[in-house]
């Protein structure tokens, strides 16, 4: 296998930063609902104001996006 030639080493760049925590978003709690048919589980999507379909895996709510409150966006100061 050839070495690529690189202008600097990607390991070096990690050196001296921050360690990442991420928060734990544990629930208070969690249930199961299981629904008959689809019109059940549209008829209980309504009833919560979310949407859900078929493929929904799990919701928060109320609702919270799983992408936070707020997107952040960062800016070069350059």
């Amino acid at each position: 296998m050839k070495k690529q030639n690189t202008l600097f080493d990607k390991h070096d760049e990690w050196v001296g930063m921050p360690e990442f925590v991420q928060e734990g978003k544990e629930p208070f709690s969690k249930i199961t609902v299981r629904f008959e048919t689809e019109k059940d589980l549209q008829d209980f999507a309504e009833l919560i104001g979310q949407k859900l379909t078929s493929k929904t895996k799990s919701i928060w709510h109320p609702f919270k996006s799983h992408w936070g409150a707020k997107k952040k966006v960062y800016i070069d100061a350059s």
